[in-house]
């Protein structure tokens, strides 16, 4: 679930969104729709016309079934069409701010990447949803996902599903060095430190791979921006914040094996043997809960297609320690959905918005693996470590900063230059106060 790709000139864009108008959503359906789906998922149902809409899905996460269900359930409680349609995460910002203000072609409802939320809703992309936030979860959803998806205090974007970072690491590598899974971020490191050789990384994190380094920022108090008088400015100066990038650049110097300019990546493949060597290039990872499909023992599937299957005796997890104990509050992923304020099919969106955080629906998303959006519903995540895991880490999880900017920010790729060059050993406070200076001007705009 790697919800991380936004283009600057995309998010430039987006901020100049003009809202207008009215949408007449009309794309033919080609699926079929089923008698047998539930007339009592919604419980409160928006009363909506049979009208046929369009929902714009993100990726693959979404799987088949879910698709039916929604589809299934939207054509029993409203009699119209629900059409689904698949948007690639690497071009989705850029179709998201040509369609969302044009009448004629907008969703109706969108999943859109967490992150991008504050890009859309500060320009009035998305329609108040304050009303329905009760009857959609209220407090139960995941308030790090409401957060970024409000503005002054209005819900415009609620939370879709969820993952969330936290450990991977090999039982095998830690039980012949005597190690045992940490319990404080300041274990943390010295246990990686012990485990780091010449050919392995006691903790293996690119240099410039800010997603998974700021949980060190936020474990420690600090944020990558914050509001002042009404206006957002970058915050790495902040005292906190140097803090944790002063022990996340130890941690990388002590630890990791990775290329100081490495940002997204994919560190699972190296607690795996490698073939070469028969050693793994790490003992331990941080990466998304879905990194488990790609760990284990390696093997063959029946296409001829190279898998790893994970194996319990070698394989285990655990969440990021806090600096004292407890979570670390990781850096989650995922989507949040919304409607678009140019639908003129306001009614049948919210009814649609109503099967989705349905108890059903949202029991089906964590059936799926997913990290349902109502954590009311987490209990219907699979009964196994990544479950657990999951769970606990997104409890304690942050988001970016809810700035109008910030996909601008995530697109410029200085924050990889910067804690590229903090892990590089570079002098932290002054390079808080350069970049300080060129992400403010960013943030409001």
């Amino acid at each position: 679930m790697k919800k991380t790709m936004i283009g600057a000139a995309a998010a430039a864009t987006a901020t100049a969104l003009v809202l207008a108008g009215c949408s007449t959503s009309s794309d033919d359906d080609t699926s079929s729709t089923s008698a047998e789906a539930s007339t009592s998922a919604t419980g409160a149902a928006v009363a909506a016309e049979p009208t046929d809409i369009t929902l714009w899905l993100m990726g693959g996460d979404t799987n088949d079934d879910l698709r039916q269900y929604l589809k299934d359930t939207y054509a029993t409680e409203n009699g119209g069409v629900l059409t689904i349609e698949e948007q690639d995460w690497s071009n989705a910002i850029a179709k998201l701010t040509t369609a969302l203000p044009d009448a004629a072609n907008t969703p109706d409802v969108t999943e859109i990447g967490n992150t991008w939320s504050p890009t859309f809703t500060t320009v009035g992309a998305f329609t108040d949803l304050t009303d329905m936030y009760d009857e959609l979860g209220g407090d139960s959803l995941l308030q790090s996902f409401v957060n970024v998806g409000q503005v002054d205090g209005q819900d415009y974007a609620l939370p879709y599903y969820f993952g969330s970072r936290y450990n991977f690491y090999r039982k095998d590598i830690y039980e012949a060095a005597g190690v045992s899974v940490p319990t404080t971020l300041a274990e943390f490191s010295t246990n990686a430190a012990a485990l780091t050789t010449d050919t392995m990384s006691g903790f293996y994190i690119g240099g410039s791979d800010w997603r998974n380094g700021i949980s060190w920022v936020f474990a420690n108090g600090g944020e990558l921006a914050a509001q002042q008088d009404g206006d957002w400015v970058s915050t790495l100066s902040d005292p906190n914040t140097i803090k944790g990038l002063t022990q996340l650049q130890d941690l990388y110097q002590t630890s990791s094996l990775a290329a100081v300019n490495e940002a997204d990546s994919t560190p699972w493949v190296n607690l795996n043997d490698n073939e070469s060597t028969g050693q793994p290039e790490a003992a331990t990872i941080i990466a998304p809960s879905w990194a488990s499909c790609c760990i284990g023992d390696a093997g063959t599937s029946d296409d001829g297609e190279p898998t790893n299957t994970w194996n319990d005796e070698i394989n285990g997890v655990f969440v990021l320690p806090g600096v004292d104990g407890g979570a670390a509050p990781v850096f989650a992923g995922g989507s949040n959905i919304g409607i678009s304020a140019a639908s003129e099919n306001q009614d049948a969106a919210k009814q649609l918005m109503t099967i989705i955080f349905s108890e059903g629906y949202q029991t089906m998303l964590a059936g799926a693996g997913l990290g349902p959006g109502n954590l009311d519903y987490t209990s219907a995540l699979p009964d196994n470590e990544f479950s657990q895991a999951l769970v606990e880490s997104a409890s304690n999880s942050k988001l970016t900063p809810a700035a109008p900017g910030w996909a601008a920010v995530e697109g410029s790729g200085l924050l990889e230059e910067f804690f590229g060059k903090v892990n590089d050993g570079g002098d932290i406070a002054a390079l808080a106060t350069e970049y300080d200076a060129l992400i403010t001007p960013m943030l409001n705009n």
